[in-house]
């Protein structure tokens, strides 16, 4: 057997950075800082938001709760009024029947009654 020879292949050189200088870390620390700022005034305008609208969904809430409220009652009554309005037609229904008696009966005795011939008296 002949000798064979290993080729390894060349590694990429790594380019290392430079340190920044001292005038780049202060600009990038400026600029940090402003970006830092603006995420707090963000973080305080959504705390705010979110503070509205925990307190109209407050409000929302009062709102529904007083307007079930309401609907129970409303309910209420006018099951109440429907109690009252079957009694009334009851009675209104009987004193009908009562007076569509009342009137055959009175038709029947007129009717019997010139039924029955009274003697003429001659003039």
């Amino acid at each position: 057997m002949a000798p064979t020879l290993a080729v390894i292949p060349e590694q990429p050189k790594l380019h290392r950075r430079q340190p920044p200088s001292p005038a780049a870390k202060k600009e990038e620390e400026v600029v940090l800082r402003k970006r830092n700022e603006e995420l707090e005034r963000e973080l305080r305008k959504s705390v705010e938001r979110e503070e509205k609208m925990r307190l109209e969904l407050q409000r929302t809430w009062q709102r529904l709760r007083v307007a079930e409220e309401a609907e129970e009652r409303l309910c209420s009554q006018l099951g109440e009024l429907e109690a009252e309005a079957v009694d009334e037609d009851r009675a209104y229904r009987a004193r009908i029947l009562s007076l569509m008696d009342q009137l055959s009966a009175a038709q029947k005795l007129i009717h019997t009654s010139s039924s029955i011939s009274l003697p003429s008296t001659p003039q």
